[in-house]
């Protein structure tokens, strides 16, 4: 029988795979992303650089092969008293390989499979075993474009994710549904991302969105709090706001969302990823910008 508290440890670590596949549908071919959080009532705050880049490289007709590679580099700003040394946490790299292959299943679908090896550490040492993370999955997408017997266009997202960080021995399910009202609204529904977007015209658009956020990373230098050895630390966020898009082009797209959490969750772990230290958990603004280019 599974104890509550790790089945609250799982529930959260499968809401930061539930982020981490956000983008599993490799639609960004490049990005660079600022990400901030400040922790309330304190000095603290989070950072994340990003970087992203994916090739599509075409095998035959419908069918592709896409290699890229994405880099996080996540800054912890502990400036707060605590009883523990905190300057191996500053930063923190997340570094992940990309290979997809997708094809045109048939008229309806299209199908992906995608493996991703990550890094995810402090790396203030040479690398180790517990560095290393394991994450695929595969898609089924569904779209539909409006002609004469189509009225609006359509994309519906279905697939299973796997990722070694939740410690969860089957994969997890992945959904999302996109729909175009009319000429000016959208909508999209699912996990990890809803949101509600108008389009004004061609160059702008704003949205009401909700979406989570987070990571996962082993500590190479482990610490010891309350007299128990800490090797793992995870942010979890939920966050809802407004977004505004200015399209420079079809395809290069300049961003900013900025909104506040409605559930933070950052927390220094055991070997087990059992909780041994809550860094913060109050809820705080949030703001993420960036430049994209799409396919």
């Amino acid at each position: 029988m599974i104890k509550k508290q790790e089945f609250k440890t799982a529930l959260i670590l499968v809401f930061i795979v539930s982020f981490q596949f956000a983008n599993a549908q490799l639609t960004d071919l490049a990005r660079l992303e600022y990400s901030f959080i400040p922790k309330s009532k304190s000095e603290d705050q989070y950072t994340r650089l990003k970087a992203l880049i994916n090739y599509p490289i075409k095998l035959k007709k419908d069918a592709y092969f896409i290699v890229g590679g994405e880099y996080n580099r996540i800054l912890l700003n502990l400036e707060d008293d605590y009883d523990f040394e905190t300057s191996s946490l500053n930063k923190i790299h997340v570094i992940d390989l990309n290979f997809a292959y997708t094809f045109k299943w048939n008229k309806k679908w299209r199908f992906g499979v995608k493996f991703s090896p990550r890094i995810a550490s402090t790396l203030t040492h040479s690398l180790s075993s517990e560095d290393f993370f394991m994450n695929g999955g595969v898609f089924f997408v569904n779209r539909k474009k409006a002609d004469e017997n189509i009225k609006r266009d359509s994309r519906l997202i279905l697939g299973l994710t796997y990722n070694a960080t939740t410690g969860l021995p089957f994969p997890l399910p992945f959904i999302s549904y996109f729909r175009k009202i009319d000429a000016h609204w959208t909508y999209t529904a699912g996990i990890p991302k809803s949101n509600i977007k108008y389009i004004f015209n061609e160059k702008n658009n704003i949205q009401v969105f909700t979406g989570l956020d987070g990571y996962l990373a082993h500590l190479q230098k482990p610490l010891v709090i309350k007299g128990k050895t800490a090797d793992h630390i995870s942010l979890s966020v939920a966050v809802s706001g407004l977004g505004y898009e200015y399209c420079f082009t079809k395809h290069l797209v300049a961003y900013l969302y900025t909104g506040h959490t409605v559930r933070l969750n950052n927390v220094i772990r055991d070997k087990n990823r059992d909780e041994i230290f809550k860094l913060d958990d109050i809820n705080a603004f949030y703001l993420r910008s960036g430049l994209k280019f799409k396919i």
